[in-house]
């Protein structure tokens, strides 16, 4: 079993709904079991502004799946949740599930990069990941708590 964060963001239709739902799913992922989610986060949309904010959460599972074998099963929950990826990059979206850790791995592949290339630069990562873990060692990195003070936390919003 390896322990693993995952970013969960949405911007399109129901954002709320979609994690919520998305929730639902890691909860109930083969060979895995969900151990904690973090609040919900209102962000600024990465790339293009001309969108609708981010609804954002990190999820800690503790899983039996191999890396691709989880992020196999995410993509398929993306799907479900009527995820295009024929559009622009960092453009709208229905559902976004990143793998930002796996264990103490460090993967770097054609379908996997871990841990996630950009989770240093984006405070609605870091800050989900510090409060259900601000102990979380980022392989090659360092403690998550140790970077969340670097990063411009203006327009993070923690939601009730």
């Amino acid at each position: 079993m390896t322990i693993v964060y995952i970013g969960l963001g949405s911007n399109m239709d129901t954002p709320e709904q979609h994690i919520n739902s998305a929730i639902d799913s890691l909860n109930n992922l083969q060979s895995s079991r969900l151990l904690k989610v973090s609040s919900l986060y209102k962000s600024k949309p990465v790339g293009p502004q001309n969108q609708d904010d981010y609804i954002n959460a990190v999820a800690e599972l503790d899983t039996g799946l191999e890396a691709l074998e989880l992020l196999d099963n995410l993509q398929k929950i993306e799907v479900e949740h009527g995820r295009d990826r024929s559009g622009e990059r960092w453009g709208p979206r229905t559902l976004d599930l990143d793998i930002l850790i796996f264990g103490n791995k460090q993967i770097d592949n054609s379908r996997l990069n871990v841990p996630h290339r950009e989770m240093l630069k984006r405070a609605f990562v870091l800050v989900p990941l510090a409060e259900i873990n601000p102990d979380c060692e980022i392989p090659g990195a360092g403690v998550v708590s140790d970077h969340i003070y670097k990063l411009d936390q203006d327009g993070l919003e923690k939601l009730q």
